[in-house]
């Protein structure tokens, strides 16, 4: 059973895992490499705590008790007591081989190595570690509190009881989950997104329809609560620009190829919601 959590990475992603659990009753080590970057993900907790306070979903006790249950470091070797360690880091393959190549001599023989990345194989994540079997995804959504959805991915290795105590930390939570149960790039939910985001892309980037007009007809034709390029704007241009070409880069299909458009954005700084523009202004 897991009763103790370690999150590595204290941007968005981390600092929501890590606050849906300390909500959940976990007691919570979140680490970082600066302490700069653990103090603005834990003011992030605690604005995000004070906004369901407000709302009455969480009373004001029971968010600083959430709250409490947060430990701050930017010592990996914290995670060494931890039954499940969560990395949510940037998706860039050797920055996560050389977490988990370290986690892998830190924690104990019966810690779950949990990854939250969105597109790169967990196989190959796994590979840096000498114990591949207790390695998995558990691919949460953003935003972290309000999103249902984790996708638990199982790599080449992943034993089932990796699985299953994945599954039960990540329904603790309060996620419904789905199983990837072969380790492709991109698993279920990025390749579809993927697909459907450089689709639009690719009408907008040729003059086919306006950005609007792409999104109202996903919105009303689909039923989708936003378009694939507000979308796009809300997770980082940047981050599906990576993701789409982490997908390419595996599996060759030209479906997945970033449109030129992407590369330029990205170049120019235009990454969505949190620079202010990207397919929209902000």
């Amino acid at each position: 059973m897991v009763k103790k959590l370690a999150v590595i990475g204290a941007g968005l992603m981390g600092s929501g895992i890590a606050q849906v659990s300390a909500q959940a009753g976990y007691e919570v080590v979140l680490r970082d490499v600066t302490d700069e970057a653990l103090a603005r993900g834990k003011d992030g907790i605690r604005a995000s705590y004070a906004k369901f306070t407000a709302k009455g979903r969480l009373t004001e006790q029971e968010a600083e008790a959430a709250l409490a249950r947060i430990t701050t470091t930017t010592d990996l070797d914290a995670a060494a007591g931890a039954d499940l360690v969560v990395e949510a880091v940037f998706e860039r393959i050797e920055v996560k081989q050389e977490i988990f190549r370290a986690l892998d001599r830190v924690v104990g023989p019966d810690t779950v190595l949990a990854s939250n990345t969105s597109a790169i194989p967990i196989t190959k994540i796994a590979a840096a570690t000498e114990h591949p079997e207790r390695v998995v995804g558990t691919h949460f959504f953003s935003p972290v509190p309000l999103m249902g959805l984790c996708e638990l991915v199982r790599g080449y290795k992943t034993s089932d009881q990796t699985l299953e105590r994945a599954r039960e930390f990540a329904e603790a939570v309060g996620k419904t989950c789905i199983v990837v149960n072969r380790d492709v790039a991109g698993f279920v939910t990025t390749r579809l997104i993927s697909a459907l985001v450089v689709e639009a892309v690719k009408l907008y980037e040729s003059g086919v329809a306006s950005a609007e007009d792409i999104d109202t007809a996903c919105k009303l034709g689909f039923g989708h609560a936003m378009g694939p390029l507000a979308t796009a704007d809300l997770t980082g241009v940047d981050i599906l620009l990576h993701a789409t070409g982490n997908i390419y880069t595996e599996s060759q299909d030209e479906k997945f190829a970033p449109p030129e458009i992407m590369r330029r954005m990205v170049d120019a700084g235009d990454l969505g919601r949190k620079s202010g523009h990207g397919f929209y202004a902000y």
